[in-house]
């Protein structure tokens, strides 16, 4: 009969044949990702060309210095506030119904075209021009909206805001002073 066998010896690759394996590894890897790997070469080039790819590298290269920097400037009331009222107007971007708003902006540019195409003026506006002015349809509509949007902006709001408690006690503060 035969022997059991107790010892198990593994199969030891040499260096040079680990190497061979390790160096197929890679060209199939090459291969099976040629197009993203020619991409990413094709956006460094442009990132070089740029000059961004340098400024990368010597943000990394001088990070904790650059953290530093950047924590110190963060540090400052103005700029913490800054922060924070930029993440607040970001965050209102998003309830900003911009369907109903493209049209009034459609308008204001137009406003703001006739106001450019008539130029600087002496000419003054008295009470009877201003009263006549007011059966012009257009002047009529746009009253109509300016008194809309005032009524708008009148209204309470407190419910709907999310900047509320320790900051609305700081502007409180602030105009006290």
């Amino acid at each position: 009969m035969a022997n059991a066998i107790n010892k198990i010896k593994k199969l030891e690759l040499s260096e040079e044949e680990k190497r061979k394996k390790e160096l197929m590894e890679m060209q199939e890897a090459l291969v099976d990702n040629k197009s993203a790997i020619l991409e990413s070469l094709k956006l460094m080039r442009h990132m070089e060309d740029k000059g961004i790819l340098p400024l990368l590298n010597g943000l990394v290269g001088q990070g904790d210095k650059v953290l530093n920097v950047f924590v110190k400037a963060t540090d400052k009331e103005e700029n913490t506030n800054a922060l924070r009222n930029l993440l607040l107007m970001v965050g209102m971007l998003g309830t900003i119904n911009v369907k109903e708003l493209e049209p009034i902006l459609l308008k204001m540019n137009r406003g703001i075209e006739r106001v450019a195409e008539q130029k600087d003026t002496d000419k003054k506006t008295g009470l009877f021009e201003l009263l006549k002015s007011l059966r012009d349809p257009e002047v009529n509509r746009a009253i109509t909206l300016m008194l809309t949007l005032l009524k708008g902006v009148g209204e309470e709001t407190g419910p709907k805001e999310k900047n509320t408690g320790q900051e609305s006690d700081e502007r409180a503060e602030i105009k006290n002073r």
